[in-house]
């Protein structure tokens, strides 16, 4: 299977499937939590923006599978439900005050009093429980499995998140299917004729509300690369000194290298004529075949100027990954595109 049709299947899969995913989704979850309580003594994380305490990240994938399902009295209505219906209580009594993101400042939930991890890890097991049974006993359309694409589709999600936290770290994820692997030697431009594009959902599935209501766009004549940069093609533009030339960089960005002191991507150094990444809390050699990675928007688009590129659209990135799937090779990073994120 493509990418695209394994995400795909996530939108479309029936009760069965859906209780597979599931069950495999909270495997990968409970798993890279382990890792992380024996890496950190007291599960403690500095408090930052992008990060979140990984007690509350456990806790809140419980919380939000509960709320959305066995909470929710009209889960089987799907995307019309009214999403502030009164709901019962939960497994916990207090949940909505810990986990409910919407309610709880970021910078609050270090002060939370969070359950231990042996309390979330049996709260999580009867929340899924309870999960499985509402599912064995849903209609099978569209509207009744709603609520248990979202929870599978938002659980992955964390596991992004968590992998993140892992990164910045320094706690070594050894899962083989997290591991980074070599692009394709070749990066050919793929062609494409100017005519309209169909963006977002065509109403079956599962879609996030940004990607409602699909739409059709105009798209010009383009050509776009076949798979995203290596550090073999993204580094030459450090190692021209592209850091110190405000020509690269549009005014936002170079603001930004001026307060961050920012001389190459995160995670990198250069020693003696080597390059390095720091993974798993140490400093190795830097493969050149892998997808360069940790770069901001601003170092993606100073990038394009110096090569004379730019970024795709989201519209043009789509249109690359279905129309042409077996050529188009993403799914290695996460990708800047030259759009806005907002909803359609």
């Amino acid at each position: 299977m493509s990418l695209i049709e394994v995400a795909n299947a996530a939108r479309h899969a029936g009760a069965v499937a859906l209780a597979a995913a599931l069950q495999a989704s909270r495997q990968d979850t409970l798993s890279t939590f382990a890792v992380v309580e024996r890496a950190l003594a007291g599960l403690s994380v500095p408090q930052g923006d992008t990060l979140n305490p990984p007690l509350w990240e456990l806790g809140h994938i419980g919380w939000f599978q509960e709320f959305w399902n066995a909470r929710n009295p009209q889960r089987a209505a799907g995307s019309k439900a009214d999403p502030a219906v009164c709901r019962s209580t939960g497994v916990r009594a207090d949940a909505d005050s810990l986990y409910e993101s919407g309610r709880v400042p970021h910078a609050t939930r270090w002060m939370l009093p969070l359950p231990d991890a042996s309390a979330t890890r049996a709260d999580l097991s009867r929340q899924f429980d309870g999960t499985l049974a509402l599912l064995r006993n849903a209609c099978g359309d569209d509207d009744s499995l709603y609520f248990f694409r979202l929870a599978l589709l938002h659980e992955d999600m964390h596991h992004e998140a968590a992998l993140y936290m892992a990164q910045s770290l320094g706690v070594a994820i050894d899962d083989p299917r997290w591991q980074a692997t070599a692009l394709s030697s070749v990066c050919v431009p793929l062609l494409f004729d100017a005519g309209p594009w169909a963006l977002g959902s065509d109403g079956s599935g599962f879609a996030f509300d940004n990607e409602l209501r699909g739409h059709v766009v105009s798209l010009p004549a383009t050509h776009i690369d076949s798979r995203v940069l290596s550090w073999a093609e993204f580094l030459p533009f450090v190692e021209a000194d592209g850091y110190d030339q405000p020509k690269w960089w549009s005014a936002e960005g170079w603001a930004w290298l001026a307060v961050e002191r920012v001389v190459s991507p995160r995670y990198t150094r250069r020693v003696g004529s080597t390059w390095q990444l720091w993974r798993h809390g140490n400093w190795g050699t830097l493969d050149m075949a892998l997808a360069a990675c940790h770069l901001t928007a601003f170092e993606a688009e100073a990038w394009c100027h110096w090569a004379g590129r730019r970024l795709p659209t989201e519209a043009e990135w789509e249109r690359a990954a279905v129309e042409q799937p077996e050529a188009f090779e993403w799914g290695q990073v996460w990708e800047w595109t030259a759009s806005q994120f907002q909803p359609y």
